[in-house]
């Protein structure tokens, strides 16, 4: 399947037509039911030098949607849309034309020779062949979407809201919510533009984009032999130590895919949570290194606890020891997120974040910041809990949350005759 494939009927053809001339049926797709499974890297890993290839391919066929437990490329996109649909049938017909779109720029393949006449079939950014470069795009879908539509508001996913303002928020109505979300992760930036683009011109009459994030994760030299450290951010800490582990099935079913409790065609999706941080790195970049550490509550050069400063970045802080915060603050960021004990561990959740930089302010300073994305079972136990109790952490005097929204990724396929949302859609046939 590394093999260029000519896909010239695939823009106007069937899905079903174009994955039988890949040779990927419902029962002979070798990936069936594996699409989002970990590898041994974690989420939160940095990206490794050297070690992405154009022809890397995470299959989009499985339980789950693709790019939530895989490991983290180094490129990756939000991307906001209003939905123009207004009945079932055309918004059926959104969630299959997105679905076939989807299999086509995973897999890649050849594009089709153009009448010079006609606008050209693709934007040409990647060439004339298509390359998979590690793609993964996954839908999800937001309040509006529901409430808008009277044949959608029964089968809202029980905890699906919009978004509301925490004590540190100064949002951007402009970067807020959405009917729809899609994310976008790929081993190079121009793959995850180039995705973005085919969907808004092929999906035109449907979709209106409203808003979108790029960021990136730092690809690092990992010598040989040593484990691979979490990417950092802008401050210059490593983000998402304490993800729990992606590639634990068990884990995964209690920490991210949504079961019982909600809408039989919800289960196995998962609360999709986004958030566009700015860092004000030039105050940052002011303050000094103990005191960084200490709003933390780690090293800043290996990522270990303070309590244990020799240690590594994964070691587990023992907070029962220092009950009294005299070596990690009980203010710091990682003991108000996780207190590390029964109860907090029912707010745990997925990270999946990436670094963001948007140029210069008005003001003179770097538009630098964090495109947090994060994925949860339960949204009110997971991110707003966790939230919650970092109102009025000391980290606030250095970041700003500006957008974002909270959206439904829709369950995976089952298999190649499948659509994203087919399950949703049954449900309002049915009622």
């Amino acid at each position: 399947m590394d093999t260029p494939i000519d896909h010239s009927a695939a823009p106007a053809g069937s899905r079903r037509g174009f994955l039988k001339a890949l040779g990927v049926g419902a029962a002979s797709c070798p990936f069936a039911g594996f699409a989002g499974a970990a590898s041994a890297a974690a989420v939160s890993d940095a990206p490794i030098y050297r070690h992405a290839s154009p022809d890397d391919r995470v299959p989009y066929i499985g339980v789950h949607q693709a790019g939530i437990v895989d490991p983290r490329p180094a490129n990756g996109m939000l991307a906001s849309f209003d939905v123009l649909a207004e009945t079932p049938d055309d918004f059926e017909r959104l969630l299959k034309a997105l679905t076939e779109r989807i299999a086509f720029l995973t897999t890649g393949g050849a594009l089709p020779a153009g009448d010079p006449k006609l606008p050209p079939a693709d934007s040409g950014l990647l060439g004339p062949v298509i390359r998979p470069d590690g793609l993964t795009v996954t839908v999800s879908l937001g309040a509006s979407l529901f409430e808008r539509r009277p044949w959608l508001a029964p089968l809202k996913p029980r905890h699906l809201t919009r978004m509301t303002r925490f004590a540190n928020d100064a949002l951007d109505a402009e970067l807020c919510h959405g009917d729809l979300s899609i994310q976008f992760c790929a081993n190079s930036q121009d793959t995850t533009i180039h995705a973005l683009r085919d969907i808004i011109k092929s999906q035109a009459r449907e979709l209106r984009l409203n808003w979108k994030q790029e960021g990136n994760v730092p690809v690092v030299v990992a010598p040989p032999g040593a484990p691979v450290e979490s990417a950092r951010n802008y401050l210059g800490f490593r983000d998402g130590t304490a993800n729990p582990d992606a590639g634990d099935a068990a884990e995964m079913a209690r920490v991210v895919w949504v079961g019982e409790g909600e809408p039989a065609w919800a289960q196995g999706g998962s609360y999709q949570v986004v958030r566009i941080i700015r860092n004000f790195v030039e105050r940052w970049d002011r303050t000094p290194l103990g005191e960084q550490e200490r709003i933390f509550g780690r090293t800043k050069v290996t990522g270990a606890p303070l309590d244990k400063r020799d240690g590594a970045e994964h070691d587990v802080p023992d907070y029962a020891a220092d009950p009294d915060g005299r070596q990690t603050p009980l203010s710091s960021h990682i003991r108000r997120a996780n207190a590390r004990d029964a109860a907090a561990a029912e707010n745990t959740i997925l990270r999946r974040p990436f670094n963001y930089s948007n140029g210069v302010t008005r003001s003179g300073q770097l538009d630098q910041g964090l495109l947090f994305i994060c994925y949860q079972a339960d949204l009110d136990k997971g991110f707003i809990t966790v939230q919650r109790r970092l109102d009025g952490e000391p980290l606030e005097e250095y970041i700003k949350p500006v957008g974002g929204g909270y959206f439904f990724t829709l369950p995976g396929l089952r298999d190649a005759a499948d659509y994203l949302g087919s399950g949703l859609i049954a449900a309002v046939r049915a009622s």
